[in-house]
């Protein structure tokens, strides 16, 4: 008597994670052609599969970077410092590549009277002085409110305070950071199930009819992104490595980057990047303290948003740029990006911040932050891609690129 063959459900099962996601992708988009209706319902699942990320998002940060710190071993090796370079030079880049961008390609704003109900930064220093009042946050609060600056800080700081306590409650921070990753993974493989909702439910009620009138906008946006991350980025790698980094970049993009693009969560991308970080054998030490640490402030795709979107207003109120200017901008909406996270609404609100540089005031300058709602059904999604993706990227380029050198050099 034969062996019955596999069900398509075990099948399913054996295949790796990025296949089980790509088909739950191509799933989504025919589901979505074929019976919109249907699809319209499947917005639960996507909503279940985000809520759980987020969930598990801030306690999983809380847990491991505090473990690591409290477990580290004095004289043991850890590569924060390389790659906080690597963040603030491949946003600051970005967003010059974004100047470059918007001034060859000029685009042009339909604006109007059109009142916006949000509130913007009134200026840099204030920017910092939400992310100085998130630093100090209270733990509780953080954690509820998905503070990763506030929650960061605190990890930091009881990690340090664990040190010196015995081996024992070391050991049993230890198991709950095993606890909570095993936790992670369970959701993490919810991932195709997750994505086909998401997938499926935004194709049938928005669609992208809506975003035809934007399509140069959007285009040099999207073309600025896709130059960081194809480009750009590969370089700076490259840099690092000496090696050819097209390798490490594709399966970053691939499974970082899709997860991103469709939860548009750097924090709930967060639990990606540290499984992925951890299938390439980086240092944990490292790695559970960047990955949380450049979802804040490695945002080379809202700097990107916010520099296209300024200068879209310029062009079209007819206000010339020259290069002190340009590169001040540059400076500018790398800070801000930076700070983006700290602000309610993320980088869409900075854009009157950079705006104010030309002298364009807050009523024109919210109509451009209207435009940004508008096509933020693609702007914040491959935004949220290239900022995650690029986490995982650069903590990856900077481990493995010190470890090199210290191999050389013994």
């Amino acid at each position: 008597m034969t062996a019955s063959s596999p069900s398509l459900l075990q099948r399913l099962k054996r295949l790796s994670l990025v296949t089980q996601i790509i088909i739950g992708l191509l799933a989504g988009i025919a589901l979505a052609l074929v019976a919109p209706d249907v699809a319209k319902s499947t917005a639960f699942i996507g909503k279940v599969f985000v809520s759980a990320l987020k969930a598990v998002a801030p306690i999983l940060v809380f847990v491991l970077v505090m473990a690591s710190i409290a477990n580290h071993k004095h004289g043991q090796e850890t590569h924060i410092r390389p790659i906080l370079f690597l963040y603030l030079l491949g946003t600051f880049a970005a967003a010059v590549v974004a100047v470059v961008a918007s001034m060859m390609f000029p685009s042009s704003l339909v604006l109007s009277t059109h009142d916006v109900a949000v509130t913007a930064p009134g200026g840099i220093g204030e920017v910092l002085q939400s992310l100085l009042l998130s630093v100090v946050d209270n733990p509780v609060s953080a954690l509820m409110n998905a503070n990763f600056i506030g929650i960061l800080a605190w990890a930091i700081g009881m990690g340090v305070a664990i040190r010196h306590a015995g081996d024992t409650t070391r050991e049993v921070l230890g198991d709950l950071s095993n606890g909570v990753t095993l936790i992670v993974r369970l959701v993490i493989r919810f991932a195709p199930l997750g994505i086909f909702g998401l997938v499926a439910s935004t194709l049938a009620t928005s669609g992208f009819g809506a975003l035809i009138g934007y399509a140069h906008l959007l285009a040099v946006l999207l073309g600025c992104m896709l130059f960081v991350a194809l480009v750009m980025n590969p370089v700076i790698v490259f840099w690092k490595l000496r090696r050819n980094p097209y390798p490490l970049v594709i399966m970053c993009l691939r499974e970082s980057g899709i997860t991103a693009f469709f939860t548009r969560s750097s924090a709930a991308n967060i639990p990606v990047n540290l499984e992925l970080s951890k299938r390439l054998g980086l240092h944990e030490d490292t790695y559970s303290v960047s990955i949380p640490l450049g979802a804040t402030i490695n945002m080379a795709g809202a700097a990107i948003t916010i520099t296209v979107l300024t200068l879209a207003a310029v062009h079209t109120l007819g206000i010339a740029v020259d290069i002190p200017t340009a590169i001040l901008l540059s400076v500018v909406a790398a800070i801000c990006a930076c700070g983006a996270s700290g602000v309610a609404g993320g980088s869409l609100l900075l854009i009157p911040l950079a705006c104010s540089l030309f002298g364009i005031p807050s009523e024109i300058a919210m109509q451009v932050v209207a435009v940004g709602f508008i096509i933020g059904v693609l702007q914040d999604s491959a935004e949220t891609a290239l900022n995650s993706s690029t986490d995982v990227l650069f903590t990856a380029a900077a481990c493995l690129g010190e470890d090199e050198k210290a191999q050389r050099l013994a």
